[in-house]
């Protein structure tokens, strides 16, 4: 019987060399890649950091309305839009959250069959759906056939059509974590499978749940297709988001926006634009609310006991 020659220790090196210098060129790209994606962050962050602090640490920036101020009027800030985006996607939240728990818990503790399917495939196509395509379906639904008027309910209405995919995978990859042995210890107590899942599977789950909800706020907390097709801006708060215009920060920009070519008074003199001041200060302000967001997603997130 011949015996198999094992390989030189010469050869066994150069293959570990080899896989070395793989690993370290693989290491080194991606390492590069990362810093390339850095880069527009970190230039935008700057940008919007420098020219907008300015704005933002004004006195009554985050306190007063614009109010009846023109381009070339000192003072005013953002609250009408802070309190427009606050109450549009709380209202969102309210809305969604329940519904796409619902869905979720469906998928995993009941789902079986062609309905199942069918609601995996629907969740899906929500998460690509673009947000314009959503603003205008509203507006066809009640705007076209019922006559409704802009508000910031409608906003909020488009808004949920993209909040709730997003809840809706986070909380079912979060149930699929619960151990088995959690519901099967349940059953052989003869808990009633409603009661488990109400008692056992979803607080078990609730910080990976709670995680992806504010992710999604922070999903819609900075759209804008919405806010420009189903809302008009105003320059007054409005408490109300049932009724009446509303502002919000997306829309405070871009009212802002229209304004910084504008360097004449009424009167044909020359005159002072605070217009760019205001955007870039609102501009900084979504992205302060945004990030809290997702800080807060990730405080969460690093006590969710199903990941540790």
């Amino acid at each position: 019987m011949t015996a198999v020659s094992a390989p030189s220790t010469l050869t066994a090196s150069r293959g570990r060399g080899m896989r070395k210098f793989k690993n370290n060129l693989a290491a080194v790209l991606v390492t590069l890649a990362f810093l390339i994606a850095l880069v527009p962050l970190v230039w935008l962050l700057y940008t919007v950091i420098g020219k907008g602090i300015r704005g933002l640490t004004r006195n009554g920036f985050l306190t007063q309305d614009l109010g009846v101020r023109t381009f070339q009027d000192a003072g005013g800030g953002v609250v009408h839009g802070i309190i427009g985006t606050l109450e549009q996607v709380a209202v969102t939240t309210v809305i969604a959250v329940p519904i796409a728990l619902l869905v979720a818990v469906y998928l995993v503790e009941y789902g079986h069959g062609w309905l199942a399917r069918a609601t995996t495939f629907m969740v899906d196509v929500l998460t690509g759906i673009p947000s314009i395509v959503a603003a205008l379906f509203i507006y066809a639904i009640f705007f076209v056939h019922f006559g409704a008027q802009f508000a910031g309910i409608w906003v909020s209405l488009a808004l949920l059509m993209l909040m709730i995919p997003v809840v809706v995978r986070t909380t079912e990859e979060m149930l699929k974590l619960v151990p088995n042995e959690l519901r099967e210890a349940s059953y052989a107590l003869g808990v009633p499978k409603w009661k488990t899942v109400l008692r056992i599977v979803l607080p078990t789950a609730f910080t990976g749940i709670v995680t992806g909800v504010v992710l999604g706020i922070a999903r819609v907390a900075g759209e804008t297709a919405p806010l420009l097709i189903l809302d008009k801006y105003t320059t007054h708060t409005n408490w109300n988001p049932f009724t009446g215009y509303q502002a919000a920060l997306p829309l405070v920009i871009k009212d802002q926006v229209s304004n910084l070519g504008s360097s004449f008074s009424f009167t044909g003199g020359t005159a002072t634009n605070f217009a760019p001041e205001r955007m870039w200060g609102a501009a900084l302000t979504l992205i302060i609310l945004v990030m809290l967001l997702n800080l807060i997603a990730r405080l969460i997130g690093r006590f969710n006991k199903i990941a540790d």
